[in-house]
């Protein structure tokens, strides 16, 4: 078939041409956003799932939804950044949604106090005002102002909730990555939050990450298990998988054989992400008479190899000699979630001298910790590619502590 033509999208984020089983998520998302337009509250959402199982492509939806009921739209990629940079990016992100919500020609007062709030917000790594230039109004002094990131952003969302409020509009924060937030960080969220559900004002938030930000959240706030709902995503059911292979192609008249279907379910374990990698693989090898077993078996290799040189290998190169002995020790011993006395063992070490090496690949986002005691891969199939890369586990010495100095 014509490479030009070929409709699958293995691409970080993108939208796949079929988004199938996510209609519990999409319909949540929906009554969320009717209920904070008719003045109610209801709960946030933080989506939680292993890499590659389309996170980031129902935030993409998401957007969609809440812009074609003209909702501002705030979106963030979070990285591991400082409070300040943090700051510097709401600030942009803010900026735009006040001007989404309404043109500064036709601002009302409440419109006007969140711009000069947005100022009070930003004068500590902006004092010259450039980011909010042309907005013509002073800061509002002794609001987000304070130098405290949880309580200057709490002034911030309720300032900007209320601008929306003026003009009958939302606000939706849509954050990825979200694990990666500092606690200062996931602490001011959810208190900012937390006062806008007070206030009944209609801004919110869907974010989405790792497994472990559920946890997370909860030890940032108490209430957080009341401010956020956590729908968990995982792989597609095989009717599911089945489909988002097979549509695509069909739209373009080339059909699979079910002998074919059965085959890439095999291979991709139905997550999103591997059925986009092996139907792109799989185009070019195929006749128009149909895809065969046979194709799926060819664009095996080509699929893998994709996968090892840049979805899983980006991974390992951010690890050291010993993190990359205790994830290869981890495959190992299977797919499953792991006790770390096991791998610990296996490394010939104890459960306390692997815990450095442990924290720093959770802090990475490689492993999550699904129960005390356990770790368990992020990355769907890392076991397998573990195996391939590091045909040996070969466990670094443990290094001698230097003697302090008197």
């Amino acid at each position: 078939m014509d490479p030009l033509e070929n409709p699958y999208t293995p691409n970080a984020g993108a939208t796949p041409p079929v988004l199938l089983g996510r209609d519990d998520q999409l319909a949540k998302f929906e009554l969320l956003l009717a209920r904070l337009e008719r003045g109610r509250t209801e709960q946030s959402m933080i989506i939680t799932g292993l890499r590659g199982v389309g996170k980031t492509s129902l935030l993409s939806e998401f957007r969609k939804k809440a812009e074609s009921r003209e909702w501002a739209v705030v979106e963030i990629e979070v990285s591991k950044h400082s409070d300040l940079d943090f700051r510097k990016q709401l600030t942009h992100q803010m900026r735009r949604a006040l001007l989404s919500l309404s043109p500064k020609a036709r601002w009302g007062d409440r419109a006007r106090n969140a711009a000069g709030v947005l100022k009070s917000f930003s004068v500590s790594f902006d004092p010259t005002g450039a980011i909010t230039a042309g907005f013509d109004v002073d800061p509002v002094e002794g609001r987000g102002d304070s130098g405290a990131l949880d309580i200057d952003l709490t002034d911030l969302f309720v300032a900007v909730g209320e601008a929306a409020q003026e003009k009958r509009k939302g606000v939706l924060l849509l954050l990825d990555e979200v694990q990666f937030l500092s606690r200062p960080q996931l602490e001011a969220l959810v208190m900012a939050l937390h006062k806008t559900v007070q206030r009944a004002l209609p801004i919110t938030m869907v974010a989405a990450g790792l497994p472990q930000i559920a946890e997370l959240t909860g030890e940032a706030k108490s209430y957080s298990e009341r401010l956020f709902t956590f729908p968990a995503i995982d792989r597609l059911s095989e009717a599911d998988a089945a489909a988002a292979l097979t549509e695509p192609a069909e739209e373009q008249s080339l059909k699979y054989e079910e002998a074919a279907v059965n085959a890439a379910y095999d291979l991709t374990g139905g997550y999103p992400f591997f059925i986009q990698e092996l139907g792109y693989a799989i185009w070019p090898l195929a006749e128009i008479q149909g895809v065969t077993q046979a194709d799926v078996d060819n664009a095996e290799g080509i699929f893998i190899e994709k996968l090892d040189s840049s979805f899983f290998r980006v991974r390992l190169d951010r690890t050291t000699e010993l993190e990359q002995a205790y994830l290869r020790a981890m495959a190992q011993l299977g797919p499953d979630p792991q006790p770390a006395a096991q791998v610990a063992a296996l490394l010939g070490r104890t459960s306390e001298q692997c815990g450095p090496a442990r924290s720093t690949l959770i802090e990475k986002g490689l492993l999550y910790t699904p129960n005390y005691g356990f770790a368990a891969f992020t990355v769907p199939h890392f076991d397998r590619y573990m195996l391939r890369a590091v045909p040996e586990l070969v466990v670094p010495p443990i290094r001698a502590r230097r003697a302090k100095k008197k």
